[in-house]
């Protein structure tokens, strides 16, 4: 199996984990956030800020799956790392609000090192194909 094949398949996953993931913050808020590690359920007009993190997720999952189905790779490797920012916030939140440190490593901490990896990857590809050389003039 081709490096690009293998960079498709991972992308195509986190695209759509992404966007899952966003909707189910957008419909369903308050059975999605005790998934993601912290303590306690917002309280007051708190649960609003998961809706936000539930379109931040849908948008992100959209800009990915763009760039992949245009065939924008070289650029789809660079936002695949940018965010991978996100994942790894996240896991920096829950340990800050003292929820579960299994969750914050297991669940964001390893979702931003996938991204990370598959940009890397991403990367790699397309930096190979960009060393051809370019055919001598004539």
């Amino acid at each position: 199996m081709s490096l690009k094949t293998v960079n498709t398949v991972l992308t195509i996953a986190i695209t759509l984990f992404v966007l899952h993931l966003g909707l189910s913050f957008i419909l369903a808020p308050e059975t999605s956030a005790p998934g993601v590690g912290l303590p306690d359920w917002p309280e007051g007009e708190g649960g609003g800020f998961l809706v936000m993190k539930g379109i931040r997720e849908f948008a992100m999952g959209l800009v990915i799956g763009i760039l992949l189905v245009t065939g924008h790779r070289r650029a789809l490797g660079w936002v695949l790392l940018m965010e991978a920012v996100a994942p790894f916030g996240d896991m920096i939140n829950v340990l800050a609000h003292h929820g579960s440190a299994a969750a914050a490593f297991g669940i964001h901490g390893l979702t931003s090192a996938l991204i990370v990896l598959t940009g890397l990857l991403v990367l790699r590809e397309t930096g190979k194909a960009r060393k051809v050389p370019a055919p001598a003039p004539a």
